[in-house]
């Protein structure tokens, strides 16, 4: 469910006049669309709470204009209202950078309803929000009850509240902190239509597990910063991942295979999907064969292709060392990895097997790049990670794939 409508004014000082933006509005239609610049997988965080406001610092990956964001309620079990709604800049913890906070409208209205089970996109915001930009949004619920949609584990400190508080700049009444999104799952902007995202579908290693909290460095965070330094049309940098996630099966959030159309296909300009996923199906021993995982595998391709996407696959990684490893779950890794390597099947390939793995143990992640439970990388196994990207594999030849 989208709502669209009558905007609202822009962030001072980040987000300039809209006239600035657009030559001409038959220019604007034309030449520019819309791409998420933010994401985080939707989950169930629990039970809601009422009369709480959220304050939520997201990192933006490419620039553009008209920020949306879209709020969430697929867990929930009844309509989620939120009356009040702002974005804006981030100066130091809570605080935000004077004169940015905005307040959002949908449907030309300041609150919003959101039936159990869906999203809304907020109006479009007009003026431009820079590249790698500290966004914060601020929300109210003045009644919220029953399960909660979010994303657990953000590798990022946001702010709690009782009361209404989200037109605040202030950090005074934003005393307590949060590692978690509420209701928040993306955020788009309007840039030329010569720009694309890429949606990273993984697990923990792809929600940044053992990265540094606050700086950042999850994988996909620093293929963004590659992404911003490159002669390439993808830009934009959409993270799925979720930590525990399996390919086939729900557990740890829906499976890959059951939410990538929510979390994934669903997204404005996503050019490429992204496919690093697998080592929690192969290393829980319930039975699940390299053959299953070829299979999951190439359903995700088919739907993928389906929406007009490229598809990325990335072979998983070594995890010796870790409690659940035995040769048995070594050699479905393996066979998965010659698909994922020699199939052809994918559009392109990314050896994430290979830049990990210790020369003198294949089997182990290299001590340098090992967090020290052997199956996460630090952050220099993240940075390490992103580094091993064809960029051009993502840019899918300028645009995304044909249907027909």
């Amino acid at each position: 469910m989208t709502v669209r409508g009558a905007a609202i004014g822009g962030l001072s000082a980040v987000l300039l006049a809209a006239a600035a933006l657009y030559a001409t509005p038959a220019e604007a239609a034309a030449d520019r669309h819309d791409v998420v610049t933010w994401a985080a997988s939707a989950d169930r965080l629990g039970e809601g709470a009422p009369d709480r406001g959220y304050r939520m610092v997201v990192h933006t990956s490419v620039g553009g204009g008209d920020l949306r964001i879209r709020l969430s309620n697929a867990f929930g079990d009844r309509p989620l209202t939120l009356d009040s709604v702002y974005v804006g800049v981030q100066k130091s913890g809570a605080e935000l950078t004077r004169g940015s906070n905005r307040r959002l409208a949908f449907g030309g209205g300041h609150g919003v309803t959101i039936p159990a089970g869906e999203a809304v996109f907020s109006d479009a915001l007009p003026g431009s929000l820079p590249a790698a930009t500290n966004l914060v949004v601020s929300l109210h619920t003045p009644d919220a009850a029953g399960p909660a949609t979010g994303h657990g584990m953000a590798m990022q400190t946001s702010y709690t509240t009782q009361g209404d508080h989200t037109g605040e700049e202030s950090a005074a009444h934003w005393t307590a902190t949060t590692g978690s999104w509420f209701y928040l799952d993306a955020a788009t902007v309007r840039t030329s239509a010569a720009t694309g995202a890429v949606a990273a579908l993984g697990d923990s290693i792809t929600d940044g597990w053992q990265s540094t909290t606050d700086l950042n460095r999850r994988w996909p965070d620093y293929l963004a910063r590659r992404l911003q330094r490159a002669a390439t049309g993808v830009k934009g940098v959409a993270n799925e991942g979720i930590s525990g996630n399996k390919v086939l099966a729900d557990g740890a959030g829906q499976s890959a295979l059951n939410r990538l159309d929510r979390d994934v296909l669903s997204l404005p300009g996503v050019w490429t999907v992204f496919l690093f996923e697998g080592v929690n199906d192969i290393k829980a021993h319930t039975g699940v064969t390299a053959d299953d995982m070829i299979a999951g595998y190439r359903r995700i391709i088919e739907r993928a292709h389906a929406a007009g996407k490229c598809v990325v696959g990335a072979t998983v990684g070594p995890f010796k060392g870790w409690s659940e490893w035995d040769v048995a779950a070594e050699r479905v890794r393996q066979d998965v990895n010659a698909f994922v390597r020699d199939s052809g099947e994918f559009d392109a390939v990314t050896d994430f097997d290979r830049a990990l793995r210790s020369p003198y143990d294949p089997e182990r992640i290299l001590p340098f790049l090992d967090n020290g439970d052997h199956l996460h990388p630090n952050d220099k196994g993240m940075q390490v990670l992103a580094d091993a990207i064809d960029l051009t594999a993502l840019d899918c030849a300028g645009g995304p794939r044909s249907t027909g």
